[in-house]
């Protein structure tokens, strides 16, 4: 792929994952991940979705600042270090096509996960705090999705979507924050190359229009549509990510 198309297509999922986080509280990760990791490989495109994670997560936690829960974030964001470090060495250490394959496999499950989990029991809010922050880090570093844990986590424990679309923002700047630090002191990811810098300074330009964009959208487009239309992007771009996983690993 030509890289003027690459930045399109990248711009393109930011803009979808951030009118998506705007409407439900989440869904830059699961967007954006795929999309990256097609162009660039694993290890830089998961780095460049927690970056792009990371400057949404700061716009949205400002514009939705009144509904934020900072007794359910105090609980599972120290905990987030404890997951990401096992991931970062993971990244470290696995050839690209099997973090594709992990990256793609976790995917396709995040997103059946998502959309057709049953009802559960519910349980103690703070014990499952504790242990969805360790496996939100862990997901977030490794695959930059931690979206399905923290929607598991808000249907054990009943948790308003006003308050828990609002607590993500922060729950997921620290995540990005923390994942970007433990790969860099790792060295889990390579230096960046020249595209790889343009690439980020396109998407990071387009996190603000699509939060904004998200803001108007979320108005007039029902949090339904704007899932699936999420869903079928993430779905072609995790196939996608598997089968060059797999292309690698046999090659």
């Amino acid at each position: 792929m030509a890289f003027e198309p690459g930045i399109v297509l990248a711009v393109t999922a930011v803009l979808l994952g951030c009118t998506l986080q705007r409407t439900s509280g989440m869904g830059v990760g699961l967007v954006v991940s795929p999309a990256l990791v097609l162009l660039i490989g694993p290890a830089q495109g998961v780095l460049l979705t927690n970056v792009t994670a990371a400057v949404s997560a700061a716009w949205l936690t400002l514009a939705l600042r009144k509904g934020i829960d900072w007794r359910r974030y105090a609980i599972m964001a120290p905990v987030v270090v404890i997951g990401a470090v096992p991931a970062a060495l993971l990244v470290r250490e696995a050839p690209d096509g099997w973090l594709e394959l992990i990256i793609g496999v976790v995917l396709l499950v995040s997103v059946g996960g998502t959309t057709l989990l049953p009802r559960l029991p519910a349980v103690p809010a703070a014990p499952a705090g504790l242990a969805t922050g360790v496996l939100a880090g862990f997901l977030n570093t490794s695959v930059g999705v931690a979206s399905p844990a923290y929607l598991a986590y808000a249907r054990v424990t009943s948790w308003d979507q006003r308050s828990f679309a609002a607590t993500l923002q922060p729950l997921f700047l620290t995540m990005a924050l923390v994942s970007i630090l433990v790969k860099t002191l790792l060295g889990s990811v390579p230096s960046a190359g020249a595209s790889s810098t343009a690439l980020l300074v396109a998407v990071v330009c387009a996190v603000p229009v699509g939060v904004l964009a998200g803001g108007v959208l979320s108005r007039r487009v029902s949090e339904t549509a704007a899932r699936r239309l999420a869903v079928a992007v993430v779905v072609l771009g995790a196939a996608g990510t598997l089968v060059r996983g797999i292309i690698q690993f046999l090659g």
